[in-house]
């Protein structure tokens, strides 16, 4: 329990009182410790129910965002922490602090009698105020994890003006990250991956939603050309269109023959396809040690598909988890049949004329050929803003954005687009490239756009699945001196905290979401490493 978490359980008790009928007895407060969580259930709806001293308070049981037990999480200065995907929720009001998770949790009437403590099934009804007459426009072009995170947020933050979304694509924004994790698995097929806001999210908050391709942003002139459709003019407007996976550069990779067996992963279409080549005792070659990239290595094999990885550096995710973790994990994949290239890339592919059982002839770098039925790129992205225009790019395509995402009078950018200064980890603007920040950004240019300024630092967060083990990684850290290693690595069971001149600048940990919820909040301010430790050996 954290210094924050003491402090408000001695704060004047409080309940929800409510004369509702529904109400029925549902635990007993003695047997809840001044600072703990436990999970009931009335009928079919399972309830958490948070005591702080005497206070209680109850809540959906189930994250929002993939349905994870939040009694498993971390309570820590006033917020619940979920396990899984670090999604924050204020513990008094149930309000959403952090995505991935883009709605509020519902509340539930609570009350305590003597020592029983009562709860209700029926939620009650909340909804924010907004302000009428806003004859504003909010434009968001992009509708995927950011796009949604964007839409979501000014809604609640009150906003009642013209919200006009564009994305090329006829889709609601779901969650992505499942293409590569458990879809070519076979766990979920692409249809069956979950949505980010439920299905009535954009009708019932009056958003307009416009299927086409923006032709140009101008950022001086405020406006936006969607061809012949008539231009939109906007009071503000956030750019999160991410970016295009790189295909591979392969000598005779232009080739029909050759590109139709080559598998780019964005999309539900790509996912589909890929699933499509993955047929058992096939032969994938990925090109690319990327968290995709071996994400998908590891699905595949669930499928029985035999995988090779080449790609050019020592060992994967060498720079976000150092050598040793890195070893860890490459060892994970060796063991269950990957093959791994290391230090080669490939550079020219051609059908396998010589009658092999493959389709395809790689060559490498060394002259080494490899044969395989199809070829997945996890080479990186490229940057989706060609289109905008009367501000500065860098060479990559990224925006410069200051700590609101602004990038110019009334444009903002999110996500993989947008370098930005991270207050935890000094030295200049970065560009990440992950899935949840993009939300984080999407949150605060919202907020920015509806006039309030970042309240706190926010702390970068992802999450990578392999052969059943889930890797978790909080910070940034371009570099470090120094590993406390925590729990058992060979049990791939433990955090790793990195630090640099004795402060905590990142952490990884395998399989202990607990500790690495309550380092998730905690690692808003500075702390040291031996803090960070603490931190962890304390859940």
């Amino acid at each position: 329990m954290c210094v924050a978490c003491v402090q408000a359980s001695k704060r004047a008790p409080i309940t929800t009182m409510t004369n509702d009928p529904s109400m029925q007895k549902v635990a007993v407060l003695s047997d809840l410790d001044a600072r703990a969580m436990k999970r009931v259930e009335i009928g079919d709806t399972p309830i958490l129910l948070i005591r702080s001293g005497d206070r209680v308070l109850a809540y959906e049981a189930n994250c929002p965002h993939a349905g994870a037990p939040l009694e498993e999480g971390a309570l820590c200065s006033g917020r619940l922490i979920c396990p899984w995907h670090k999604g924050t929720f204020d513990i008094e009001s149930g309000a959403l602090v952090e995505p991935p998770p883009l709605m509020p949790l519902k509340r539930y009437p609570v009350r305590v009698d003597g020592d029983d403590i009562l709860a209700s099934a029926v939620p009650m009804e909340e909804r924010a105020e907004s302000k009428p007459g806003d004859e504003r426009t909010f434009a968001v072009i992009g509708l995927g994890a950011a796009g949604a995170a964007a839409c979501s947020a000014l809604r609640q933050g009150g906003f009642a003006g013209r919200i006009v979304v564009i994305d090329r694509e006829p889709r609601t924004p779901y969650d992505r990250t499942a293409l590569s994790k458990f879809v070519p698995s076979g766990e979920m097929s692409p249809d069956d991956v979950p949505a980010l806001l439920p299905d009535d999210f954009f009708a019932s908050e009056s958003i307009d939603v416009i299927q086409a391709e923006v032709q140009t942003l101008d950022a001086q002139a405020k406006r936006i050309d969607i061809g012949s459709a008539p231009s939109i003019h906007y009071d503000a407007a956030l750019v999160a269109t991410g970016g295009v996976p790189k295909r591979p550069s392969l000598q005779g990779g232009d080739a029909k023959d050759v590109a139709e067996h080559i598998r780019l992963l964005r999309g539900r279409d790509d996912a589909r396809r890929l699933v499509e080549s993955a047929v058992e005792r096939s032969h994938a070659l990925v090109l690319g040690a990327s968290f995709i990239g071996l994400e998908v290595a590891a699905a595949l094999r669930n499928r029985d598909v035999a995988v090779t990885v080449v790609s050019p550096g020592n060992v994967p995710f060498e720079k976000q988890f150092g050598p040793d973790i890195a070893r860890l994990v490459q060892g994970l994949h060796e063991s269950h049949g990957v093959t791994f290239r290391m230090g080669r890339h490939a550079v020219a592919v051609a059908r396998n004329e010589a009658g092999g059982e493959r389709r395809l002839r790689v060559t490498l770098d060394d002259g080494a050929i490899v044969e395989c039925d199809f070829i997945v790129a996890g080479l990186g992205i490229r940057l989706a803003t060609d289109f905008i225009v009367g501000v500065d790019r860098n060479d990559d395509g990224s925006l410069n954005v200051d700590a609101s995402m602004r990038v110019a009078d009334g444009l903002f950018a999110a996500g993989d687009i947008a370098r930005f200064d991270l207050p935890i980890e000094p030295g200049g603007r970065i560009r990440v490239e992950h899935w949840r920040l993009a939300q984080q950004h999407a949150r605060i240019a919202a907020h920015a756009m509806l006039g309030s300024s970042p309240k706190e630092p926010f702390v970068p967060f992802f999450w990578t699945y392999h052969f059943g083990k889930n890797f978790e990684y909080l910070g940034h850290a371009r570099s470090w001196d120094e590993t406390v290693m925590t729990g058992s690595p060979e049990k791939f069971e433990f955090v790793a905290l990195f630090g640099e001149k004795g402060k905590l600048v990142a952490a990884v940990g395998c399989e202990r979401s607990t500790q690495m919820s309550a380092l998730a909040e905690a690692m808003r301010r500075t702390l040291s490493v031996e803090e960070a430790k603490e931190i962890v050996e304390a859940e």
